[in-house]
């Protein structure tokens, strides 16, 4: 089993020394570990003070690609190095180390294949009350969206198993949190929480310039991945809204007219209103079929990239050497050699 922990970084010379010094050096049930840091383009000495506190492997941009990049960066990264298990955790110390095993026991155990980091914000000192609310309202509306049950949506403080990982596509720029989540929860992978402690506060976030700028960015996302993963769903809502709004102008015309017995030719303008919207409602009805195809078409590419994925990474290798020892240990003495013989045939093809 190895285990790779990954820490996004964009000039993070004066915290990084400190995180990378709090990350275990051994865990139970690991039987490798090491650490990868991904230097976003930074202008300080990120990289260089990476390596001189003893972090495995490095991957740097030459220019700011946004955290979400980062983090795939990461993770195609770590999937190329054999990680099983990939922890992601802040430059800026942030999260408790010591709560990593923790983090990644329901993927050892097998009980879950992304398990988020639950900071329990209620409790933390350094979050307003306003920004306590938001948090709550954000999870609640990624809860929804992603048919999942994390209590802290935005928490980077994750872990993930290999499989979840090669099923990873980040599309944003913004962040990979949420997305990630949402993809998650409608690929049906088993998500998980566990409560986590947090560390003092080192700096601001340099995520966001201010909650409104945060709360702008995270609803469109959200959006946009939702009506990426359930466009029909999506795209029916909508024209059902249409649909009756239109209706109900259009009743209140019928109504005028005909408790008029016809003569009333007023309230033409609700008329000419939900003739537009039952118009707008039947386009945004096509808009969501096509949308659907668009949708089926994207899984199958999913699927074929998935496979693709596993050939470079060599899991169809590893998948196809653990079936041949499964099957060997299973099976009887004479048929132990039959296999070896089939297996050895399958090679040469």
């Amino acid at each position: 089993m190895k285990l790779i922990i990954q820490i996004p970084c964009f000039n993070e010379e004066r915290t990084l020394p400190e995180t990378i010094e709090a990350l275990p050096r051994q865990i139970d049930g690991v039987d490798e570990l090491e650490y990868l840091v991904i230097d976003d383009g930074s202008s300080d000495n990120t990289t260089a003070i990476a390596r001189e506190n003893g972090v495995h492997h490095v991957v740097r941009f030459a220019q700011n690609r946004g955290l979400a990049r980062a983090y795939m960066a990461g993770i195609d990264a770590c999937l190329r190095l054999g990680a099983d298990v990939i922890v992601n955790t802040d430059a800026d110390n942030q999260y408790c180390a010591d709560d990593i095993p923790a983090l990644i026991d329901p993927i050892l155990k097998g009980e879950a294949d992304l398990v988020v980091g639950d900071r329990q914000v209620e409790g933390v000192d350094e979050f307003s009350s306003a920004k306590k609310k938001l948090q709550r309202l954000g999870s609640w509306v990624v809860r929804l969206a992603s048919s999942t049950d994390v209590p802290d949506a935005t928490s980077g403080f994750r872990a993930i198993g290999r499989e979840a990982a090669l099923r990873m596509f980040v599309t944003s720029d913004f962040t990979y949190t949420l997305e990630t989540l949402i993809q998650a929860g409608q690929a049906n992978l088993a998500v998980g929480a566990v409560p986590i402690r947090t560390n003092a506060k080192t700096r601001d976030s340099r995520l966001f310039r201010s909650i409104s700028q945060y709360m702008r960015r995270s609803a469109t996302t959200i959006l946009r991945i939702y009506t990426m993963y359930r466009p029909l769903k999506a795209f029916l809502s909508l024209a059902f809204l249409l649909f009756l709004a239109g209706s109900v102008l259009g009743g209140r015309f019928l109504y005028f007219h005909f408790s008029s017995g016809g003569q009333n030719a007023g309230h033409i303008q609700s008329l000419i209103l939900a003739a537009v919207l039952l118009i707008v409602a039947f386009v945004v009805l096509l808009s969501g079929f096509l949308a659907d195809l668009v949708g089926a078409n994207r899984k199958l590419l999913e699927d074929a990239i998935i496979r693709l994925r596993r050939l470079e990474y060599g899991d169809a290798e590893r998948q196809a050497k653990t079936h041949v020892s499964t099957r060997r240990r299973a099976a009887p003495k004479s048929q132990k050699v039959r296999d070896s013989d089939d297996t050895a045939g399958s090679e040469q093809v």
